[in-house]
């Protein structure tokens, strides 16, 4: 066991941004009472303060090469500014780009020059722990290239992403026979658009209301919702938190009865995103129920919590030799689990794993491997 958890970051964007602030901005935060802000100030005997940073890899030349400290406040970066954030003695990589920019990031990102750096080496060189990847939406075969160096380097896995690695039974068993942990996939924020909308769904379904129409649009002004604007990239996105809310149903809802996704870009929100949420339903009687809401929040921040805790059962599960999916973690924490429980079960499940009550992780059942995922991208890609 080490007495840190010692993370590297894939993607020094808004959501890393708010990372590396709240760390700090949380660093003295005392153990033995609640903190706003957090679900565990410690966590499995771990502080929010024994997480360190050892590696990051970007593709931006306004970020490469520069302390983590500093790139996370470059541009186009454009979260809420939470802590300083002290020199860390830790150089943004270049990483690979492979699918990781689109055809609207192309316009807003400037590939730094030079080769691709040796993620496995540094991950190893640098005795990481976990690997938090924090890749834009669409950025399949970049994810999966990532994974192989994830898996050569022996380092636990938190993808927050919605390219789909934790549920899958190949990469689970990948990861299991490497004795690994993966949190996945594709997180699911403090008290985001997601959680809000299944709660809701969940207690109309309680409560014996027919759920008959619902829709969740969301506007953001960061690169993620710019991103988004190129629908090709959102089959997984839409997959990921259209799932998240139907999984929950006590009944099915037909496919054209559904819209949860991605709405529009807005680029005086910035980090801001607001999510507005229908359901229209029948209660008693076949009387018309219809909810309407509109939750505002600063996007980034809101997910960092969650990640802070899942870095920590990561490390937990290393500490512990638990390797492949874990369950409970998982399922509190990710859109995409690979099995889908209601909030308060899922989070009674991480408690008893936190514990140590639970060590539940998936066995992987007999899979066929995805495509190719194991080639190598020319220097400077």
């Amino acid at each position: 066991m080490s007495d840190t958890v010692n993370v590297a970051i894939i993607g020094v964007g808004n959501c890393a941004s708010s990372l590396v602030q709240g760390i700090e901005f949380y660093r003295d935060a005392r153990p033995d009472e609640p903190v706003p802000g957090l679900m565990h100030t410690v966590l499995g005997g771990y502080h929010v303060s024994d997480i360190r940073f050892t590696a990051a890899f970007d593709i931006d030349a306004r970020k490469v090469g520069r302390d983590l400290s500093e790139a996370v406040f470059a541009e186009p970066n454009n979260t809420i500014k939470l802590s300083d954030v002290p020199h860390t003695g830790v150089t943004v990589e270049r990483g690979m780009t492979h699918d990781g920019i689109g055809q609207y990031l192309k316009d807003v990102v400037t590939k730094a020059p030079g080769p691709t750096a040796d993620i496995t080496g540094i991950l190893r060189d640098t005795n990481t722990h976990v690997v938090v990847s924090y890749l834009p939406v669409g950025s399949e075969e970049a994810t999966k290239w990532y994974v192989e160096q994830i898996l050569r380097a022996g380092c636990g896995f938190v993808n927050c992403v919605p390219v789909f690695i934790g549920r899958e039974a190949y990469w689970q068993g990948r990861f299991a026979e490497r004795g690994l942990p993966i949190v996945g996939d594709d997180i699911k924020s403090q008290v985001g658009a997601t959680i809000v909308h299944r709660q809701l769904a969940r207690l109309m379904a309680e409560r014996g209301v027919r759920l008959a129409h619902t829709s969740q649009l969301n506007f953001g002004g960061n690169t993620d919702f710019l991103n988004m604007l190129e629908r090709e990239r959102l089959v997984s996105k839409k997959e990921s938190k259209t799932n998240a809310v139907t999984s929950i149903l006590t009944e099915e809802i037909g496919k054209d009865d559904v819209h949860i996704g991605p709405s529009d870009y807005v680029p005086w929100l910035k980090d801001r995103k607001w999510a507005h949420i229908r359901l229209e339903g029948s209660g008693f009687g076949e009387a018309p129920i219809s909810i309407e809401l509109k939750l505002e929040v600063w996007d980034s921040p809101n997910s960092a919590g969650i990640v802070i805790d899942a870095v920590r059962c990561a490390k937990l599960a290393i500490d512990r030799g638990i390797a492949g999916t874990l369950e409970g973690p998982s399922s509190y924490f990710m859109k995409s689990p690979p099995v889908q429980y209601p909030d308060a079960v899922a989070r009674e499940l991480t408690e008893d794993f936190i514990s140590g009550a639970s060590d539940a992780a998936l066995a992987p059942a007999d899979a066929v491997p995805p495509a190719a995922t194991e080639e190598v991208e020319t220097a400077g890609a």
